[in-house]
């Protein structure tokens, strides 16, 4: 199973804040953004990542991310000129894909306490559904008994739910191939909601609905942004837990060894590091 995050776009929503940086970069409460998405993949089991952004903020996610090696794992870095759709990430990836399965997510969503086993596909796409009090204000869809998904709307005035389309999708080998040949929306856009009909028309597109006590948020919006800092902030003061942490994703799965890790905090004092440095206390304590 191979990892993408979509990392691209021009954070409009979120301007002035986005003008000299990527929206994926901005700070959700003692972290980057995109922290947690590389978390929710590497918690999937998935060690092959490429991260797609713009010209201007591919460089700066190097200096911040590398090549991986801090989470034991291998990071490429893709540019997508102009934001193009989030379909197009397939084409833009089709040679780091090489027809393995693949899972797609945000940059800027964040997930939390849910299913961390990476399921291997192979004869179709699965989308990761959160129940909401809004679902008018999503993609939206309908399942049956079997988990099949029957109807997709985006936005409906009647919801055919009250289950929202996350952003994060799991594809097929197949994924690229079937994205060159979607054409451009009425807004110029490669949709993944056309991407996805495809897979439901050949009734090969399964939803997994997130679980209770699960939580998913999108940083798109400065309101967004706000309450998920908030979410991130309460619950890593009252419960000691980190929340988005690829470096103890990394250290749990055992890609990176207690001593790799004694060495990378070594020179680090940041509230971050404190924190990480008691979550491997804890961790040692339990094996």
């Amino acid at each position: 199973m191979k990892g993408l995050i979509l990392a691209g776009g021009t954070g409009s929503r979120l301007w002035p804040l986005t003008v000299a940086t990527s929206k994926q970069l901005i700070p959700v409460y003692d972290k980057p953004t995109i922290y947690y998405p590389l978390t929710t993949l590497i918690n999937q089991g998935i060690t092959s990542v490429a991260i797609i952004s713009t010209q201007r903020d591919v460089l700066a996610m190097k200096n911040l991310l590398g090549s991986g090696s801090d989470f034991g794992i291998e990071i490429e870095y893709l540019v997508q000129d102009s934001p193009n759709g989030i379909a197009e990430a397939f084409l833009i990836a089709e040679s780091f894909i090489d027809e393995n399965p693949v899972t797609l997510i945000l940059g800027d969503n964040i997930f939390s306490g849910i299913n961390t086993e990476s399921q291997e596909l192979f004869d179709g796409a699965q989308i990761f559904l959160y129940e909401v009090s809004n679902p008018r204000d999503y993609g939206n869809a309908a399942i049956d008994a079997s988990g099949k998904v029957t109807l997709l709307i985006e936005k409906p005035e009647i919801p055919l739910s009250p289950f929202a389309v996350t952003g994060m999708y799991r594809f097929d080998g197949r994924v690229s191939k079937f994205a060159a040949t979607l054409k451009p929306s009425k807004r110029g856009e490669l949709e993944i909601i056309d991407l996805l009909e495809i897979y439901l028309k050949a009734d090969q597109l399964r939803a997994h609905k997130l679980p209770r006590g699960s939580v998913w948020l999108d940083t798109g919006t400065v309101e967004g942004l706000s309450s998920a800092s908030e979410f991130v902030r309460v619950v890593q003061l009252r419960q000691g837990t980190m929340i988005g942490s690829p470096h103890l994703a990394a250290f749990n799965l055992g890609h990176v060894s207690d001593l790799e890790m004694q060495s990378f905090l070594k020179a680090r004092n940041s509230e971050y590091a404190a924190l990480l440095r008691e979550q491997i206390s804890r961790s040692r304590n339990l094996i």
